[in-house]
């Protein structure tokens, strides 16, 4: 029970990142350096960064991932030296929990770390997919994942898929180049706990079993699937890291995958990119990689706008039509 109840505060609180809050502080800004300089600096990192100007107001959005392990190589000090001259950051959405949301989770801890009535997964998987399951989780000490929720599920497909939760990315390096250089920021928008835990509570299992199967598949392909993508991030090969399978499993799984969370945190980064355009100087914003570049996503919709979006590219190539099979006509 001490391991389910700390998984589920992971859980409630990992879907968000806790970074700086509040307003502007414009007393606080650094050193204007022209944007030229900044955007430069900034691609630098090797890692894929858009830039999009309206007026004098000029938005620098870096595509993070999630999972970076500590060892794996990209030039953070490029972005470390980028955000200090930037004048101000957007960070991802936070998360805000009181006591009592915590209170209430422990009170409903059972209810979201297990199937409901008894069930198992058996009862939601198709046989195929029941028994591609069975394979992976065949090393497990118990068999407890047969019943624990598919959010829980989901998150221990994803630690197989070679997924480092602990790792230090885009926007922890982006953080505390921000916090000693004094530059302010805010996140882009506020999920509350109690939405949270209502999201956890309520949702039945059929919700994720799209985030179960693309889990499955993900942790088919193991750890060489993960440094798969990383490396495609780095190379600035968007569309291939959105179309790896642990990427695509992180799309489908709680929380970026929930039917109610997802469509909010996309929203807030559309609305803040927009706000940040009338904004003077230069804005650097923390966006994960998927909200920015899948299809519909906030390049898309700048672009719609008539807005140029300077960066590597982020739309899949076209796959073309196959001709249509000529018949020989009779004269």
């Amino acid at each position: 029970m001490k391991t389910y109840l700390l998984r589920c505060l992971m859980v409630a609180l990992c879907a968000t990142s806790v970074l700086a809050t509040g307003a502007w502080a414009q007393d606080l800004e650094p050193e204007v350096s022209t944007v030229d300089d900044i955007v430069v600096t900034a691609r630098r990192a090797e890692v894929p960064i858009w830039q999009v100007e309206q007026g004098g107001s000029t938005v620098i959005l870096i595509g993070a991932i999630g999972g970076v392990p500590r060892d794996f190589s990209w030039r953070a000090e490029a972005l470390e030296a980028a955000t200090a001259r930037s004048q101000r950051i957007l960070y991802p959405q936070e998360g805000r929990t009181s006591a009592a949301d915590l209170f209430r989770l422990l009170w409903r801890i059972r209810t979201i770390s297990s199937l409901p009535n008894g069930t198992t997964t058996a009862d939601y998987l198709s046989p195929e997919l029941q028994a591609r399951l069975d394979t992976l989780m065949a090393d497990e000490r118990n068999q407890d994942w047969r019943t624990q929720s598919f959010v829980l599920l989901g998150f221990d497909l994803l630690n197989k898929a070679g997924f480092e939760r602990r790792g230090r990315g885009v926007v922890a390096a982006v953080r505390s180049a921000a916090r000693e250089a004094g530059v302010p920021g805010k996140p882009v928008g506020i999920v509350r706990g109690d939405e949270l835990i209502d999201n956890l509570i309520t949702q039945p299992p059929q919700i994720y079993l799209p985030c179960i199967e693309a889990a499955i598949t993900a942790a088919e392909a193991g750890p060489e699937g993960a440094l798969e993508r990383l490396e495609a991030w780095r190379s600035l090969r968007v569309p291939e890291a959105l179309a790896t399978p642990l990427d695509k499993a992180l799309n489908l799984c709680w929380p970026s995958g929930d039917p109610e969370i997802a469509p909010l945190l996309r929203a807030q980064w559309a609305e803040a990119t927009q706000a940040a355009l009338a904004e003077p100087g230069v804005t650097l914003g923390v966006a994960s990689l998927r909200i920015l570049a899948e299809p519909g996503g906030v390049l898309d919709q700048l672009e719609v706008e008539g807005l140029d979006v300077i960066g590597p590219d982020w739309k899949p190539l076209a796959v073309p039509a196959s001709p249509e099979p000529q018949t020989a006509l009779t004269q």
